[in-house]
């Protein structure tokens, strides 16, 4: 059920001003696994995505930004696969250490709606694109926020790729 007397976090306050319709769902911030979060809330796993940390290998002198890549909970992501299709040598998942560093976020609590503008490549698995609305992380632990996949990717820029095997 949303909770809407809750802390407005910044991802909240963009989606207002955008006047982006949202729902919000809080959950036991401990939890910091995707697929637990949807068992808890009552949504299916490919209903809630999660946002992962990928650094890209970069050519010798270039500096490449880490990606965010969201995929449902229940996912793996496939880094070659991923590598391919952002067109990189290879990628690997961020440390969680390093994740934290680079967002400013921690583990459980980081979104691409929390992270706009702040220098990082959104990418968004193509199996989204079969749902009307997913739910993701609303910038802190314990928070998720649902919306139509087509306001996330206009919000974010995040371009649809192919991130996970089927």
């Amino acid at each position: 059920m949303p909770d809407r007397a809750i802390e407005k976090t910044n991802a909240m306050r963009l989606l207002d001003q955008r006047h982006i319709a949202y729902e919000a769902y809080t959950y036991d911030p401990s939890i910091h696994v995707a697929t637990e979060v949807a068992r808890v809330l009552g949504f299916a796993p490919d209903e809630v995505y999660k946002t992962l940390v990928v650094l890209p290998e970069a050519s010798a002198g270039q500096r490449r930004r880490p990606l965010l890549v969201m995929i449902a909970s229940q996912r793996e992501m496939d880094p070659r696969l991923l590598a391919r299709s952002v067109g990189v040598k290879s990628v690997h998942m961020a440390p969680k250490v390093e994740a934290e560093r680079l967002t400013g976020l921690q583990i459980g609590g980081i979104g691409a709606l929390a992270l706009i503008g702040k220098g990082f490549e959104v990418y968004l698995d193509a199996p989204a694109l079969a749902r009307e609305r997913i739910l993701v992380n609303g910038g802190r632990r314990g928070l998720n926020l649902r919306l139509r996949v087509a306001d996330l990717i206009a919000l974010t820029g995040a371009r649809v790729v192919e991130a996970t095997a089927t």
